[in-house]
């Protein structure tokens, strides 16, 4: 079924790669338009000049997202030392030149090893986050420097992949909210020479991972061949670090008007153990066809109601269309079967 002639239904998440050039918004857009005005969306920005993974939300892909920014990420960056940058990348212009030639490997190495685990991290000024609801950029582009808070970030895996001359390649796993070319400037910093991020590709976001994403044009191209279904993760999948709590159908249509579940109608739970669901944490609803119907909030104890957060699925949906797709099923996970088009 061609996708702009089925937009009710879908619903999922792209892996795209995004290539240099093109800003997190222009390929927003340009799937957008290919969907014939489908809602779409992002989780996790890129720079221009930033390669690599970018989860595209489809639909009510959209309605997820907030879960979507957790999850952790994996890059691969060039730190070029010995020249810093206003912009801590190499589309800044240049600040201060100093010469490396006494920077050993060995102490590369050992500077490198500072920055593991959880550590303070200042947002550059040539980024979005807003201090008195002005963006940052906006006030460097004026020529302003603006006094912002550290915050606390984990970097989870920092590892020197190879030096070559001034450039140092590194492969980052990090928590949100890092900014690897902060990290790039701060390490050369740390080094006494100054440093910016010379390149970066973007290799996994949380489950997603580049050898899986596909490029604009292959976007292109595989819808019109009416295969981009094949591409799409469905929300259940793409939340499957949740935990699930069973409903029977009666609960399961109270929940689609956003009631919440009294603990006495929680068939079951899935996916982990009861010592392991903490409080407050996010919680798949599932009927007992298996559908994702909603997203709740873990309650406090056993006896309190489940919250419900986010419906994901419409009020009128009856559960005969659960018995759709089932000659799919068994196929590869990512493929976007009927089913998961309303999961």
């Amino acid at each position: 079924m061609d996708l702009a002639q089925s937009c009710a239904v879908v619903d999922g998440v792209l892996t795209i790669k995004k290539e240099v050039g093109w800003t997190s918004h222009d390929v927003v857009a340009k799937v957008r338009h290919l969907l014939g005005g489908v809602k779409v969306g992002h989780a996790g920005t890129l720079d221009p000049a930033a390669t690599g993974v970018l989860p595209v939300l489809i639909g009510r892909g959209t309605r997820i997202a907030e879960y979507l920014v957790e999850w952790d990420k994996e890059y691969r960056a060039v730190l070029h030392l010995g020249e810093t940058t206003d912009t801590q990348d190499a589309t800044g212009t240049v600040l201060a030149s100093q010469a490396t030639d006494l920077v050993t490997p060995e102490a590369i190495h050992e500077v490198v090893g500072r920055f593991r685990g959880p550590i303070e991290q200042v947002p550059p000024m040539y980024s979005a986050v807003k201090v008195a609801g002005v963006p940052l950029y906006k006030s460097a582009r004026a020529g302003k420097t603006i006094a912002r808070a550290a915050r606390t970030i984990v970097i989870h895996t920092l590892e020197v992949l190879a030096i070559q001359g001034r450039d140092v390649t590194l492969r980052v796993v990090c928590s949100k909210g890092t900014y690897v070319r902060t990290l790039c400037a701060d390490i050369g910093e740390a080094l006494g020479v100054g440093g910016h991020m010379l390149a970066l590709e973007r290799s996994r976001v949380g489950p997603l991972t580049i050898d899986q994403a596909l490029t604009v044009n292959e976007v292109v191209t595989r819808h019109a061949l009416g295969r981009l279904g094949d591409d799409l993760l469905s929300l259940d999948l793409a939340l499957g670090q949740f935990a699930i709590a069973v409903v029977d159908e009666q609960t399961a249509d109270r929940v689609r008007h956003g009631a919440p579940v009294p603990a006495a109608k929680i068939l079951r739970w899935e996916g982990t153990a009861d010592g392991e669901r903490r409080s407050h944490a996010p919680v798949r609803i599932h009927d007992t066809a298996g559908r994702l119907v909603a997203i709740g909030k873990c309650p406090e104890t056993s006896e309190d109601a489940l919250k419900v957060e986010k419906v994901l699925i419409d009020q009128d949906v009856r559960s005969s269309v659960a018995d759709e797709g089932k000659e799919q099923e068994g196929r590869n996970p990512w493929h976007y079967s009927k089913k998961q088009r309303l999961s």
